[in-house]
């Protein structure tokens, strides 16, 4: 698998091709995933405050004004936590969550059949948007770095494109870990630390370079 990165002077992403085992119904999820989404677990990986400002003025280079519902991905996991509405999807998602919730990158996971390659990161034309969920909502992303297969944009920071999204049937995933260069080292951290918890689960995952 190959992804084209368009120049960008924030971005440090790292890409992870991963095969589980069997389809994701069959996958038993993290055994203390629960622990995971408390309000009261003890930090894995540090957060700090400045980690927000930093991560925002990735989303934000390209035009895309990342607040309210378009907040980076990770920020609406911690609300989520503090609101106790998280719970489990699947292993594949879980694992994206709770990497992404304590690390305070964002991370997104596509199911790698149901996207059509060659596949592409760069940033969305004005006007781009997306369904972002099955109620059908739509979520403008003009200005915001974006993942892109041959159909159009699949996948980003804030929300991942319902198209593309992982099911009961998914057995090979996308991920992209959306590191920025302002947190030197804090990309290859975290996607060590994510891919430790997929190989748990008995995935196999490969880095994309």
């Amino acid at each position: 698998m190959n992804i084209t990165l368009d120049p960008h002077p924030l971005l440090d992403a790292a890409f992870l091709h991963t095969t589980w085992p069997t389809p994701l119904r069959e996958v038993q999820t993290l055994a203390d995933l629960d622990a995971w989404f408390s309000p009261d677990a003890a930090p894995p990986i540090d957060r700090p405050d400045t980690l927000k400002p930093i991560v925002r003025d990735l989303l934000r280079h390209g035009g895309f004004k990342p607040s309210g519902r378009s907040k980076p991905a990770s920020e609406y996991l911690v609300g989520a936590v503090n609101r106790n509405a998280m719970g489990s999807i699947n292993a594949a998602v879980d694992c994206c969550n709770v990497a992404s919730l304590w690390s305070g990158l964002p991370i997104s996971v596509v199911d790698a059949q149901r996207g059509l390659g060659p596949w592409r990161v760069g940033i969305a034309e004005p006007g781009t948007e997306y369904v972002f969920n099955p109620t059908g909502q739509v979520i403008a992303i003009g200005g915001l770095i974006s993942l892109f297969d041959s159909i159009g944009p699949c996948g980003g920071p804030v929300k991942d494109s319902q198209r593309t999204k992982t099911g009961a049937d998914t057995t090979e995933t996308l991920s992209v870990v959306w590191g920025t260069r302002a947190l030197d080292g804090r990309t290859d951290s975290v996607t060590a630390w994510y891919v430790s918890l997929m190989e748990s689960l008995g995935a196999s995952v490969s880095r994309i370079h």
